[in-house]
């Protein structure tokens, strides 16, 4: 998915190892993903506040959604560098493109991860089948040895997990005695959990990952903090067990992703993810150009997004504030 705001924000990223103590909750804000009858995205990463958990950067979360008053999921061929994407569904479908020749649906319970790597581009389409539209779409920040990774996509379909208290799919890393075959260039975890209601579970994490819990349905509490939905629950390293209570009558369901704290500095600007100021403009320059940097989607309807224009100034490290 695209950052389809016309004024991102102009940022640079320092990971840092912070002594947070206890829950952080981050609130999503909304944000229109394009065209007259705009889909809105409710966006928790990256804020002010929190910039990364582990290598997980960017997480947009929507629906669920009547494509037929909004028109669903239209994201013209646009770039990315330095970046892996995570598409992720709960309902509805997806017609992927991209420029590595993929052409492929993505569906509920399917791990769809494109690495951008030097550079590729692809378009996102809500397919007719669909009527409701609800998922997540994540970013995940590549290490300085493999921002310049080769383009790929990867799918995977993960089983189901009984937990006491509910169930999980693990599409990355491992949890709960189940590891996902699929790999990454940093440790990660990235896992569905649907808790039963009124019930608790228990989860063995590893302490060196921090982790964060994002809410889509129910009122829940982690490691006793209430999330509401949409918010995302933060826990510095050092945890070995997470606890997550469904407080509601009804099924909850959220998404827990983890990793150790991401000690390089980034720039993310617009779809880029680079090391200084001038990796950005040198992307920008070239989707603007039509450079063979970022190949060509087969297949898409329409033309493909612009670039936004680059800010008057100097993109300039930014760390998250101490606690």
């Amino acid at each position: 998915m695209s950052n389809m705001e016309t004024h991102p924000a102009e940022l640079a990223y320092a990971s840092e190892d912070l002594p947070e103590q206890g829950i952080e909750i981050l609130t999503a804000r909304k944000v229109p993903l394009g065209g007259p009858r705009a889909m809105t995205v409710r966006r928790t990463l990256p804020q002010r506040s929190r910039t990364l958990i582990g290598a997980w950067c960017f997480a947009d979360h929507y629906g669920p959604d009547d494509v037929a008053l909004t028109g669903g999921m239209r994201v013209a061929p646009h770039p990315h560098t330095g970046l892996q994407t995570v598409s992720w569904l709960f309902s509805g479908e997806i017609e992927h493109r991209d420029s590595h020749g993929n052409h492929a649906f993505v569906r509920p319970g399917e791990l769809n991860l494109m690495t951008g790597g030097f550079g590729i581009s692809h378009s996102e389409v809500s397919t007719q089948r669909t009527t409701l539209l609800h998922g997540m779409q994540l970013w995940i920040a590549l290490p300085q040895a493999h921002r310049h990774a080769a383009r790929n996509f990867q799918h995977y379909v993960p089983g189901l997990v009984p937990l006491d208290g509910g169930e999980a799919r693990v599409f990355l890393g491992s949890l709960a005695g189940d590891t996902s075959p699929v790999p990454t260039f940093t440790p990660l975890l990235g896992a569905e959990l649907s808790i039963e209601p009124d019930a608790t579970v228990h989860l063995p994490v590893n302490e060196e990952f921090e982790h964060g819990v994002i809410v889509d349905s129910g009122r829940v509490l982690m490691n006793g903090t209430p999330l509401s939905a949409a918010e995302l629950g933060y826990a510095a390293s050092g945890l070995t067990t997470l606890t997550l209570t469904n407080a509601s009558p009804q099924q909850a369901r959220v998404v827990l992703l983890g990793g150790p704290p991401f000690q390089e500095e980034i720039v993310m600007w617009w779809n880029f993810i680079g090391r200084t100021h001038e990796d950005i403009v040198q992307a920008r320059d070239a989707w603007q150009g039509g450079s063979d940097r970022f190949g060509r989607v087969v297949g898409y309807d329409g033309d493909r997004l612009p670039a936004p224009t680059l800010p008057n100034a100097t993109i300039a490290p930014r760390k998250n504030p101490a606690s």
